[in-house]
Parts: C-alpha cells; sequence; structure tokens
C-alpha cells in the first residue's frame, strides 16, 4: 500500500461513465432456469457470442494463484484482527505514535468507595523489561475504598456478548508485604455491569502474570475495563490484556473470529505480510534501548516471542501497533487459512513518499542476516537457534515458508536493485529453494515501472510484485495488459491492486480485470486485492475488502468478487473467444481549467483556438476573473498584477474551469508560475465537469514528477508520466493541442510528450477454466453494461450433463454492502437444456459464473 501525494490518488466515490451510469438491477435468475435464462423485461439484449476453442490448450493456473495481502492499515491488527480488546495495554502510547496520543490514551483514573490516589505512567529501572519500557504506577491513599483505571477499548468501546467468556490478565507488583487486592470489572460506558467482577491478589515486588475470567452478563458496545486496587503503597500494573476466549481456531493470543473466517471463506492460496508502507518506512535501525528508534520500518525480530516483552512501533498510518500480532502469528494464521506463507521484508530504500535510500554497508549486512535467521525460523530445525525459537512458541513443526518478497514500492529503482542484488545472492546461496520476489514501484506505468522491469528481466529475477491502484475505467480497459508479456521473462506477482471505491461498478470492472488474470496465468501467478480489512472508524484507505466495527464485519461488494473467483479458480484455463461491444468514442471534448495541489500558482495569457484558427478564449486577465467558474470553494482565486493567482500552498484540488464542454480540436496555451508549496502546477483540458476531466499535473508526487491524469465519473488514470521538476518563482510556457483523440504537450516550445486514447472499456469479458477435481467448466462472463447479453454459447462438445450450476451477482452499479444491508450477494440457480450450443442471457451489471459437466 502507498499514500498518494499526487492529486490522482485522492478521491472517494467512482464510476465508469455511461457503461455504468444507469441504476438498473434486474431479479436474479430463477432456481431452475431455461437456457435462455438471466434476461429481463429491461433494455432489449445486446447479442454476443462465446466459443470454446478445443483445438489449442491453456496455460495451467497455480493453486495459489488468488490469496490475500494483509497490512496494519485502516487499524486492521490492533483493534481488528488481533483480538486483544483492550487499547494501549502497556502504557506505551507516544506523540510519536500520534500527535494526540500520550501513555495514558485510552485510559481513565477511577476510584469508588471515597478512595483516593495517583496514576502515573513511569519508564524507570522497576519497568517489566528492558523492550517494552513503560508502566503504570498505582499510588494508594489507603482506606476502605478502592482506586485505580479504566480502560475504554478502541472506538466506542469494548464489545461485549451476553454469554460470551472473556480472558483477564495482567502483570503486576506490589510494594504491599500482606498483598494488595484487585477488582477488576466490565461496566458500559453508563455504569451498568457487564460482568460480575473478579478479584485477584497481587504478592509480591516482582513482576508476575495474573489471570481472571469473566462471563458476560449483557451485551454491550461501550464496555470499560477498570482495574481498581485496594489498600495502601504503590502497585505497578503492565500488559493489562482482555481477549475474547472463542478465538479464531480458539488459539491464545488469537485473532477475532468473525474477521478471520470471512478471510477464510475466501479460500487463499496465499497470505503477503505485513505490508506494505510499514515493511520499508521510517528507520532500518534495530530496536536499540533506551535510545530506541520510535519510528522503525518492520523488523520481524521485534515482534516474536513473549509477547509482553515485544517492543511496540509508530506505525506508518499513524498509530501504534502493539506487535502482539507479530511473525509467529502472522505464519500460523497462513498455515490454519492453508496458504502459503509470503513475508515482505525492508529492503533499505524506503518508499511510500519518503524514497530514501540507506547507504550503510553495516547495517544491509545485519538486515541480509535478519533474512535468512527469518528462512531459519519459518523453516529451521528445532535445533537451530531460530528454529528452537519456533518451536518454543509452540510450532516445533516448520512453516514451509518457499518465498519471500523484498522491498515494497521503491520509487529509487537502481538503488533498490542494488540491495535487492545483495540479498537475493545471500539467500539463493543458503537457500536456494526460496525464490526471492522482487517489485516494480507503486504505480502501473512510468519510469520507476519502466526501469524497475528492466533491471529485473536483466537480471533473471523470477517473480515481480506489481501494485496500482485505479479507475474502474482502467480496469476495463486494460484486459489485455498481461496478453504482451514475455512468457520467457519474469513472473508477475499482483501483490496490491483495486478500483478506488467499493461499489459495485467497481467490483464489477475488477471481475473483468480478473478474466484477464487468468488468461495469462502463465505470467501472472499471484495476485491479491488490497487492502484487505477496515475498521470503519479509524479509515486510512479506501476501498477496503472487509469492513468491521467492534461488534460486526460484513463483505464489500469486491469481497464478494474476489470469493466467487476464488472459490471457482480451476486448474487450467480452456482457450474461448468472445464478440466485442462496437466502441463508440468520439473526439476529446470539454472546456478547459486551472488548478493546483498543495500549491500556489499564477496563471497568465490564457488563450484557446481552434483548429481552424479562430480565438475561442483570450484572457490576460486585465477585466478581472469574470470568464472562470470555481468547480469548489477550494483554494483562494484572485486576480493580482494581472495574473489569476491561487494563494493558499495548502489547499488541494483547486479547480476553475473555463470555455464551452463540447469545445474539440483546439489548443490551449498559457504563462504558469509556481509561487510556493510541495508540487507545481495542474493544467486541465476535455473538462465535461469536476469528475470528467483531463488535466497535465506538472510537479505532482512531491514535486518529482509530471504525468496526464484522465479523470471518468471522479476516478483517475494515469496516461503517460515523466520525470519533471517544477521551479518556484520560473514562468513556464504550456501548451496542449487536442485533435480528435491525439493529445500533444509542449513545455517551453519543447515537445513534452503525446498520447492517443483511443482504448476501448469492453463491457463484456470473459474466461474459461475447467476443474479437474469435479470435471466441470466453469464459464465466467462479466456484463458491466446496463444492458442483458444474449449470449449464444459454442461449448464444442456435448457436455455430460444438461444441467448447469449457476451463480450470480448482480445490482444496481451505486450498491454498496455496508453492515444493515449487502445488496450484492450471490445468487444459486440451476440452468436446464445446456448442449454443446446454447444461449444464456446475461443479466445487466453482473458477474454469472456456470459450471458445466464436461
Amino acid at each position: 500500500m502507498s499514500p498518494r501525494t499526487r492529486p490522482g490518488r485522492r478521491w472517494a466515490a467512482l464510476g465508469l461513465g455511461l457503461l455504468m451510469a444507469t441504476s438498473f438491477a434486474a431479479a436474479p435468475p430463477s432456481a431452475v432456469a431455461s437456457p435462455d435464462a438471466g434476461a429481463d423485461a429491461g433494455p432489449a439484449p445486446a447479442d454476443y457470442t462465446l466459443a470454446l476453442d478445443r483445438s489449442r490448450t491453456g496455460p495451467d493456473i497455480s493453486d495459489s494463484m488468488y490469496g490475500v495481502f494483509y497490512e496494519d492499515i485502516n487499524r486492521a491488527a490492533d483493534g481488528g484482527l488481533y483480538a486483544e480488546l483492550v487499547q494501549n495495554r502497556s502504557f506505551e502510547y507516544a506523540p510519536a505514535d500520534n500527535r494526540a496520543y500520550t501513555p495514558m490514551t485510552a485510559w481513565a483514573p477511577v476510584a469508588d468507595g471515597g478512595a483516593t490516589g495517583s496514576a502515573e505512567v513511569v519508564d524507570d529501572a522497576g519497568r517489566l523489561n528492558e523492550r517494552n519500557r513503560n508502566y503504570l504506577r498505582l499510588r494508594l491513599d489507603g482506606g476502605t475504598g478502592r482506586y485505580g483505571v479504566a480502560n475504554s477499548g478502541y472506538s466506542k468501546g469494548i464489545s461485549v456478548r451476553k454469554g460470551a467468556s472473556y480472558e483477564f490478565s495482567v502483570w503486576a507488583r506490589t510494594d504491599q508485604r500482606g498483598g494488595t487486592p484487585l477488582s477488576v470489572g466490565l461496566r458500559d460506558a453508563a455504569g451498568r455491569t457487564l460482568a460480575d467482577a473478579r478479584r485477584v491478589t497481587v504478592r509480591g515486588d516482582r513482576w508476575a502474570k495474573y489471570t481472571a475470567r469473566f462471563t458476560a452478563t449483557a451485551d454491550s458496545t461501550t464496555g470499560r475495563l477498570s482495574v481498581l486496587a485496594k489498600g495502601g503503597g504503590t502497585v505497578g500494573l503492565d500488559m493489562v490484556s482482555l481477549f475474547p476466549r472463542d478465538t479464531y481456531k480458539n488459539r491464545p493470543n488469537g485473532l477475532r473470529k468473525d474477521l478471520a473466517e470471512k478471510i477464510a471463506a475466501l479460500k487463499p492460496g496465499f497470505l503477503r505480510f505485513p505490508g506494505g508502507c510499514l515493511v520499508n518506512t521510517g528507520s532500518h535501525q534495530a530496536y536499540e534501548t533506551p535510545d530506541l528508534e520510535r519510528r522503525r520500518s518492520y523488523q520481524w525480530k521485534d515482534t516474536v516471542g513473549p509477547v509482553e516483552q515485544r517492543p511496540t512501533n509508530a506505525n506508518f498510518w499513524g498509530y501504534n501497533q502493539s506487535y502482539g500480532l507479530g511473525y509467529y502469528e502472522y505464519f500460523q494464521f497462513a498455515e490454519d487459512l492453508g496458504a502459503a506463507p509470503v513475508p515482505v521484508v525492508p529492503a533499505l530504500v524506503t518508499g511510500c513518499g519518503e524514497n530514501k535510500a540507506t547507504d550503510d554497508p553495516a547495517l544491509l549486512r545485519r538486515h541480509v542476516q535478519d533474512t535468512l535467521d527469518l528462512i531459519e525460523f519459518a523453516n529451521g530445525p528445532v535445533s537451530s537457534r531460530w528454529g528452537g525459537l519456533r518451536a518454543r512458541m509452540g510450532h516445533p513443526k516448520p512453516f514451509g515458508l518457499k518465498q519471500l518478497a523484498v522491498g515494497n514500492e521503491e520509487n529509487l529503482p537502481d538503488a533498490f536493485f542494488a540491495r535487492f542484488t545483495v540479498f537475493r545472492e545471500a539467500i539463493e546461496a543458503k537457500y536456494p529453494d526460496i525464490e526471492v520476489i522482487g517489485n516494480s514501484g507503486p504505480d502501473d506505468s512510468g519510469p520507476v515501472f519502466d526501469r524497475s522491469w528492466e533491471l529485473a528481466r536483466d537480471a533473471k529475477v523470477s517473480m515481480v510484485d506489481e501494485h496500482y491502484y485505479n479507475s474502474p475505467q482502467w480496469f476495463l480497459e486494460n484486459n489485455d495488459r498481461y496478453d504482451s508479456y514475455d512468457r520467457k521473462g519474469p513472473k508477475v506477482f499482483l501483490g496490491e491492486y483495486a478500483s478506488l471505491d467499493n461499489r459495485f461498478r467497481n467490483a464489477l470492472s475488477e471481475a473483468a480485470f480478473m478474466t484477464g488474470l487468468e488468461r495469462n496465468a502463465d505470467v501472472v501467478e499471484l495476485a491479491s486485492y488490497a487492502p484487505l480489512l477496515a475498521h470503519t472508524d479509524a479509515t486510512q484507505w479506501r476501498p477496503d475488502m472487509i469492513w468491521f466495527d467492534n461488534e460486526r464485519s460484513w463483505g464489500s461488494t469486491s469481497y464478494e468478487v474476489q470469493k466467487l473467483f476464488m472459490n471457482n479458480t480451476g486448474d487450467r484455463v480452456v482457450p474461448s473467444r468472445a464478440s466485442t461491444t462496437p466502441a463508440v468514442s468520439g473526439p476529446i471534448t470539454g472546456a478547459v481549467g486551472l488548478s493546483t495541489w498543495a500549491t500556489s500558482a499564477a496563471y497568465d495569457d490564457v488563450r484557446v483556438t481552434g483548429a481552424d484558427g479562430r480565438t475561442l478564449l483570450s484572457d490576460d486577465f486585465s477585466d478581472g476573473e469574470g470568464k472562470w467558474t470555481k468547480a469548489s470553494d477550494k483554494g483562494g482565486w484572485q486576480v493580482e498584477d494581472g495574473a489569476y493567482v491561487q494563494s493558499d500552498a495548502t489547499a488541494e484540488d483547486t479547480l476553475v474551469t473555463a470555455g464551452d464542454p463540447a469545445w474539440q480540436n483546439y489548443d490551449l496555451q498559457l504563462k504558469a508560475t509556481k509561487k510556493a508549496g510541495q508540487e507545481g502546477f495542474l493544467v486541465a483540458f476535455g473538462v465535461k465537469d469536476t469528475g470528467n476531466h483531463y488535466w497535465w499535473n506538472l510537479g505532482g508526487w512531491n514535486n518529482t514528477q509530471s504525468a496526464v491524469e484522465k479523470t471518468v465519473d471522479g476516478g483517475k488514470q494515469t496516461l503517460l508520466a515523466k520525470p519533471t521538476t517544477i521551479e518556484t518563482g520560473r514562468t513556464y510556457d504550456v501548451k496542449v493541442q487536442v485533435r480528435g483523440r491525439d493529445v500533444v504537450l509542449f513545455l517551453d516550445g519543447a515537445e513534452w510528450g503525446r498520447f492517443t486514447d483511443d482504448k476501448a472499456a469492453e463491457p463484456f469479458r470473459q474466461v474459461v477454466t475447467r476443474d479437474a477435481r469435479t470435471g466441470e467448466l466453469i464459464v465466467k462472463v462479466v456484463n458491466v453494461q446496463a444492458t442483458p447479453a444474449r449470449t449464444h454459447v459454442d461449448l464444442g462438445r456435448t457436455p455430460r450433463s444438461r444441467t448447469a450450476r449457476v451463480t450470480t451477482l448482480q445490482g444496481a452499479p451505486d450498491a454498496e454492502n455496508t453492515a444493515d444491508a449487502q445488496p450484492i450477494r450471490p445468487a444459486e440457480s440451476k440452468l436446464t437444456g445446456v448442449g454443446a450450443k446454447f444461449t444464456y442471457t446475461f443479466p445487466a451489471h453482473s458477474v454469472t459464473f456456470l459450471r458445466i459437466k464436461e
């Protein structure tokens, strides 16, 4: 996962334009359907053909082709999959994690019976251990009452279910010779008792672990865990914990069951972990005490061993991560899922906007050795140092690690590859059976992508990890992306991809794209949607596959698509062909615009000239800004010194427009000057409205490169990108020439680049696979358009059965699954009358799988 600093990566609702603009939704197929089932009373069907080519053999599909990518983003670990209910259980929160944090975040002093005292987080020689340094010191003033602290959990509170059991534990010590009694209770925010209080007595001035069990007597989503001490003296508390007893697979220190079960229902072939941006950002130094680096790249040795000895870290996404869910738990989860583990280790080149290469040979050697030690931890015998640690943690049997990725979305390809090569050579020398995976940066194209792939091909790297997040339009236009990849070159690990929203239109475009992944299964060996999890009250990124709050979880529309494909993959592609939709595309039309992103800029001498030489717009701003319309209230636009100036260097997406949306075949010329800020300036053309336009983003990505981006219904995609830096105070001559669907761009009189936007967004996609286990053909059809697709299917031979199993996902393009309603869910039916040739009408806005006995 990569944070996007360019405007092309920040948006909310997305769409597909005319292909998906209607809200039409047909009824699901009946339980027993005719060969022409799927037809409805809506628009007249369009006719298509789908024929199997029995003369050719398609590629095998790996058992692990589809998997899941897990990153601790959107509170996916603490407060999410990791079942711990106490937030900041070891009092380690700090402003370095989040400016709003203190060591007492989520805690509050409480007292009853008139007791008084004090609660202070300290870091001194009395701590529990060196790697988890803070603890809570309670000073008690005696008397009959009780004094202590209460924890409010994550978000609105601790969620408990009536009748469920919960395991409490705490590490504690006291200076009282007779011991200090603790009363542990669960109440809701209004003070209602949720479970009978439990009493434990702390004895001795050495740290010891104390436990108790609760059975909830009421339901609540606002629970509070209180720990109250009675008497006098001083009590130390650390690692205050509350777990549901019913974790996934009933494992201690385990996982939230409903979330883990939803992941397991996908039947993933692999689990990529632990990230993502948190893998390779921050310091690459090890945990050092007392002067530890609070923002460290994810280093596996910090995350194993007893949980009370694991340090915490500042999560890249703006909160604290406890490492309670660490490498051992990830390996265990992969095993429980039946998935291959695919860990990712830092390459000493930071990505995700940091873009720094660490030049420290000794530190590089240490990380390489750590990676070799990781392989030993996963696969080594119990007699080895790290295999022995795995055994002591409860797993003598090796985890069977076979693949490992080095790095994540590095934007410095040469620096990355130099370090990657050191890792690769060391791993292959000691563990030749381990496949070492590289990556191609944070986007689907551009100079970083091209250079990364060049280096990987030249070095014969076995697999390259690609990441991209794009509009639905891009996914429909790029179904053939991997058709032209070199079959003898590195294989593709599509480690992160998604259409940027969670509506059904997005899931449909992803489904259409996935037919192309399967068709190219000899190139694309692994693929995983991202991100996996998101807490509704702590979301840094959207879209996400599975959403949850403290008590409920639900799959997005994309989850339903991923589950359908992952549970019906097949073993081999059966070559097939289908007719296409006639492409209708006229010239690029639209008005013009000016914008900025985290930058102040000035524009002058704007002129639009038709191809025939006629002046369509001329503005030197001597008469004010009357020809321009502000698309929003963002930014501070005004005429200053004869130029149109946007003065707010922090405002984003400050678009102003001028002209006629019907304009076509024109030249746009202007002068632009960056005045201050992080990036450059944006020149828009083909503007139909705020969600449908092109713009030339000069000095984007923190002023490191420029790109032309196309926006369709708010979703952006990159059409052309080059390294470019915009100088502050320098005036640039900018020209955009639009002819039909061809665009040429000039900067200071020199051609900067050109492109033709003529890719068809095909709304009807298909792939056919064979399932050797069941002896079935799986015909997979995605119909993105608002028109049903009446399809004449030719199987090439008579099937064994005239009845097929049908699974359909169908609904309105804007449909979104929520906690309270899941309109996009699979509908099961049967299709009768199947023969060597038959007709089936695939509903509008649908994904349909037909399973036919060969």
